[in-house]
C-alpha cells in the first residue's frame, strides 16, 4: 500500500514591497511522504517571493513532468516554472524549453557542490536562475512547519523575513545564476 501525502494548511501574508504586492494566500500544501518539513517551507518561501493569482502547487515529487510551482496564462502556456531542490540538467533544460522563465531554489549544504557540477551543463539556459537559501536559514524554517501555519511574510530590498508570530527568519538569497 503507498503511503499518502500529509495535507499542511497555510494562510501565508505577504507584504513585498519590492513588487508592491500585498495579498492573504490559503494554501493547501500536501506534503508528499519523500518530502521533509525543510522542503516543504522553501515551497512556501518560494511561493511567498513569486506570489500571484496564478500561482499554484503543481505535482512536483509525484510526477516528473510537473514542477513544484507553476504559473500558467489563460492560454495555458508556462510563465514560471519552480523547481525546489537539486534538480538534474536535463529537467531544467526541459523545464526552460516548456516555459518562459525557470526558477531554481537550493536549499540543502551541499548546493555548492551540486551547482559546481551543474552549472557548465545549464548555462546555454539564459531563462533559468537558481537561487540558493542558506543552510542556516532553511533550517530555521523548517521548526515552523505546522499542519496549520500562519505567516507573515515582508519582502524588502531583496531581503525577507517570514513570522509565525513567534520566531522570525531572516532570509537572505544567494543567487547563483541571473
Amino acid at each position: 500500500m503507498a503511503l499518502k501525502s500529509t495535507i499542511y494548511k497555510a494562510e501565508l501574508s505577504i507584504a513585498d514591497m519590492d513588487r508592491n504586492y500585498y495579498n492573504t494566500h490559503q494554501l493547501t500544501l500536501a506534503r508528499h511522504p519523500s518530502e521533509t518539513d525543510e522542503r516543504l517551507m522553501i515551497r512556501v518561501l518560494a511561493f511567498a517571493i513569486h506570489a500571484d493569482e496564478a500561482l499554484v502547487n503543481a505535482k512536483g515529487l509525484s510526477d516528473t513532468e510537473e514542477p513544484d510551482l507553476w504559473q500558467k496564462d489563460l492560454t495555458g502556456a508556462i510563465q514560471l516554472w519552480i523547481e525546489i531542490g537539486q534538480p538534474d540538467d536535463k529537467r531544467l533544460l526541459k523545464a526552460a524549453g516548456r516555459s518562459e522563465q525557470v526558477m531554481v531554489y537550493s536549499y540543502a549544504a551541499t548546493s555548492h557542490v551540486w551547482w559546481k557540477q551543474l552549472a557548465n551543463k545549464i548555462d546555454r539556459a539564459k531563462n533559468v536562475s537558481v537561487i540558493n537559501i542558506p543552510a542556516e536559514a532553511s533550517a530555521a524554517l523548517e521548526k515552523m512547519a505546522q499542519r496549520s501555519m500562519q505567516l507573515q511574510c515582508t519582502i524588502q530590498d531583496s531581503q525577507i523575513w517570514l513570522t509565525d508570530g513567534t520566531e522570525t527568519v531572516l532570509v537572505e538569497r544567494e543567487t547563483l545564476k541571473a
